[in-house]
């Protein structure tokens, strides 16, 4: 079954106009057409504050605001209509550092870019089907330890272990 997406009312940012471009396509192509645009984290704020948002796109580095702050003040504003709105974060950045302080800032879902249509398809289904439940602590708004597992450590072959 097919999740319905035309009643999505989506924030995209990023300082690039090209790649808003390209996610703007995207989301087009799912039936999402209700979108907000900001190459600014500041002014974008402004709109999350007072618009209806159902689901929020933000680059991870931009100027001023980078967008592990922007999802720390959506998380945690007094004045915010949805603190619990996915948050689905673009980044070039995948280092294991970045993607931890990502869910520890709150982020509901993480594409690597280049970012493909069947990626972002699959990000918004998952953020939608399952959103996390968010803790709440003093320093922690978001699914952070939800996606945290133990260390995979994996067991020496069979054939390697075998006496004979």
């Amino acid at each position: 079954m097919t999740p319905r997406m035309g009643n999505v009312n989506t924030l995209i940012i990023d300082d690039n106009a090209h790649m808003i471009s390209i996610v703007r396509s995207m989301l087009l192509g799912f039936g999402i057409s209700r979108t907000h645009e900001s190459r600014d984290a500041v002014e974008a704020f402004e709109i999350a504050r007072h618009e209806p948002i159902d689901l929020i796109i933000v680059d991870y580095q931009m100027p001023l605001l980078d967008g592990l702050e922007f999802i720390q003040m959506v998380r945690r504003g007094a004045d915010m209509k949805n603190p619990f709105v996915p948050i689905i974060l673009l980044t070039a950045h995948t280092e294991r550092s970045r993607i931890m302080a990502a869910r520890h800032a709150g982020v509901t879902e993480i594409c690597a870019k280049p970012v493909t249509a069947r990626q972002m398809w699959e990000k918004l289904v998952a953020g939608g089907k399952n959103p996390p439940a968010l803790p709440q602590a003093a320093d922690l708004l978001g699914p952070g330890t939800r996606r945290q597992t133990p260390e995979y450590t994996r067991s020496p072959p069979r054939a390697l272990t075998s006496s004979k």
